[in-house]
């Protein structure tokens, strides 16, 4: 007996595929042009696949598979102006850092947290264009300018050079 998948599963591999293949990231627009669907429905097949275990991210540039290379990690605490978040970001990755979250305290709903994925002052350019284009406050306007951010890189020195540049730059909470 042969079995035949149902589309929507031949859908959601082709997704992955696409994903896999990109080498950035891909907007639900574009993944739905790719398939000739809507990207409604592609929303829709992000949430299964990620229900699935599946990790996808959501960046501000689009949908993208987590990078499989060996990194480190750490928390930092910052304070900064919205005007100062470029630079922010900018140093960061000037120093081949990713930035990959940025996490507020809220009141209400307690932590909250956005997928960043920036690594490269193109993606800098891009979220920054993003927040002027659509008006949307950062998440660290919530909080008086005080958040945390997700850093990863190569190597713990590369973290300590971040971490002496936001301090320097009067970034860093301590």
């Amino acid at each position: 007996m042969v079995s035949r998948e149902r589309p929507a599963e031949a859908r959601r591999a082709q997704i992955l595929e696409l994903l896999r293949g990109a080498g950035r990231p891909l907007t639900g627009a574009e993944l739905a042009q790719r398939l000739g669907t809507s990207r409604q429905v592609i929303v829709q097949d992000i949430a299964v696949l990620r229900a699935a275990g599946v990790e996808i991210l959501a960046t501000p540039r689009g949908y993208c598979l987590p990078a499989v290379r060996p990194t480190h990690r750490i928390l930092v605490a910052v304070r900064h102006t919205p005007d100062q978040t470029e630079d922010e970001l900018t140093l960061l990755v000037d120093l081949g850092v990713e930035v990959v979250d940025v996490i507020v305290e809220h009141p209400i709903y307690g932590e909250l947290r956005g997928s960043l994925h920036v690594a490269s002052r193109e993606d800098v350019r891009q979220f920054m264009e993003a927040v002027r284009r659509t008006g949307a406050r950062l998440l660290s306007e919530l909080t008086e300018g005080l958040h945390l951010h997700t850093l990863e890189a190569r190597s713990p020195a590369l973290l300590e050079r971040a971490r002496e540049a936001l301090r320097a730059r009067g970034y860093l909470v301590e």
